[in-house]
């Protein structure tokens, strides 16, 4: 039996208190009737003896006093069936892209859990992106959580776009899906995306979710939880393989912020909420690949740190929740570099799952962990011949500062339609490494060597 009330006693910013007599369950859905007769949804925010706390998800704009309030007795669910792939919504579910509303075979609960401990599986499976610094140096696993930090103004947006066009998984004809989740981006952002997916055909096999700047802020907060929703339906019940891209959490954590705020909570670290943490693992931890089961899902959040601040409490709560993190540089960016990914402070840690033979090729940790090497040197050398000059340093030195603005120019810089497999990626460091003596290349194997070095790759037999 559904409860209606007319006694809201205050309305703040995004949220409406209303007084009750009966019990009401937290996160349950609600519809609030202005005196126009326009309905309004909203959710149970916080609830005690005496006062509902509702957050309205579509702003409180017409709301009074006399607005009646009726709890459903229901929460908020996800209409979803296979049909859903190919569709643009709106950051709170509905149809964007002009097309029917969809008609679910299933409704699921958008309040997930994370996957427990004990049912996952390890991640092994390596997903070729195209793109050779995540391929090569900093590998993404099926079933990781990779976020991208970035800055303001970097086009961390371009290379989302260009690993939803690209990734796949090497050598297996499996169902492979995208699922997109765009919140607080402006018009210009939502045409450029969309404008791509449909250039590019990778709308066929993506479900968009776009949040724009101007919408209510309490919808950014529904948006990465409907699309993982929609992302366990496609990999759990589907058995397909679903790679979720967020851009931007910075947005989803201001709206964390502004909702405490509304709230009177007290602030933790730069007046964010002390629970932020806990929440955005609740959206990272539903990543992973369940025992028994064909399907997985692979998140790869985008975050623009604030003043490009590493210690941020975003990036940094974040880096502790995932499997590391791809930098955005600045200064790679100054130089024309695209993508401006800096190998140096980036990380896949698990990275040693999903490469190797049998997955990328026997070479790769031993040319990552040498191009990586000479790559750091030849950037701290740089420093030093803006100290001393170049002609003060050793030929040693001179060859690693031209080892390391090559690998920039060759290795670092690509096209973005350029989609690079795995074996081209390696070939460009072994042709890099080739610059070097082979007495230098100390962290790979003769073995190696012998057989892929471009001085013997023409001759060395074929296994």
């Amino acid at each position: 039996m559904t409860k209606e009330y007319k006694t809201i006693t205050e309305i703040s910013g995004p949220l409406v208190f209303v007084e009750k007599t009966e019990p009401v369950g937290y996160g349950e859905l609600v519809e609030i009737r202005t005196a126009s007769g326009e309905v309004k949804r909203g959710q149970v925010l916080d609830t005690s003896d005496e006062i509902v706390v509702v957050q309205v998800f579509e702003g409180t704009g017409g709301l009074s006093k006399d607005s009646s309030v009726r709890f459903t007795g229901d929460v908020i669910k996800m209409p979803l069936s296979p049909s859903i792939i190919g569709r643009v919504l709106s950051g709170s579910g509905r149809p964007r892209d002009g097309g029917p509303p969809i008609v679910p075979e299933v409704e699921r609960e958008i309040i997930g859990a994370a996957i427990n401990p004990a049912s996952r599986e390890k991640p092994r499976a390596f997903i070729q992106t195209g793109i050779s610094t995540i391929d090569g140096t900093n590998t993404l696993v099926r079933g990781q959580k990779l976020p991208i930090f970035s800055g303001a103004g970097l086009p961390h947006n371009d290379v989302a776009l260009q690993i939803a066009r690209q990734a796949k998984v090497v050598g297996e004809a499996e169902q492979f899906a995208v699922v997109f989740c765009a919140m607080g981006i402006t018009n210009e952002e939502a045409q450029h995306f969309m404008a791509d997916f449909e250039r590019t055909g990778a709308l066929e096999r993506a479900v968009i979710f776009l949040n724009l700047a101007d919408d209510p802020a309490v919808e950014r907060l529904l948006t990465p939880k409907l699309g993982l929703t929609t992302a366990e339906y496609l990999a759990f019940d589907l058995d397909m393989h679903v790679l979720v891209i967020y851009t931007d959490m910075t947005n989803y954590c201001e709206s964390l912020r502004q909702m405490g705020a509304a709230r009177e909570e007290v602030p933790g670290r730069r007046g964010y909420p002390g629970y932020m943490y806990t929440d955005l693992a609740t959206n990272y931890e539903r990543a992973g690949i369940i025992k028994g089961k064909k399907g997985s899902i692979t998140q790869f959040p985008i975050l623009t740190m604030p003043g490009d601040d590493i210690t941020h409490p975003i990036p940094d709560l974040s880096g502790y929740i995932t499997e590391g993190q791809l930098i955005v540089s600045r200064e790679l960016h100054r130089k024309g570099i695209y993508p401006p990914i800096d190998i140096r402070p980036s990380l896949s840690r698990l990275m040693n799952s999903g490469i190797g033979a049998g997955h990328t090729r026997e070479d790769h940790r031993a040319v990552s962990d040498q191009l990586y090497a000479y790559y750091a040197e030849g950037c701290d050398l740089r420093g030093l011949a803006a100290i001393v000059g170049k002609e003060a340093l050793s030929e040693r030195d001179k060859l690693i500062l031209e080892f390391a603005d090559q690998f920039e120019r060759r290795f670092v810089n690509q096209g973005r339609d350029e989609d690079r497999s795995i074996i081209e990626t390696l070939t460009i460091g072994w042709e890099l490494l080739s610059m070097l003596p082979e007495t230098m290349l100390t962290r790979i194997d003769d073995k190696y060597i012998k057989k892929y070095h471009p001085k013997y790759a023409g001759t060395a037999k074929k296994e």
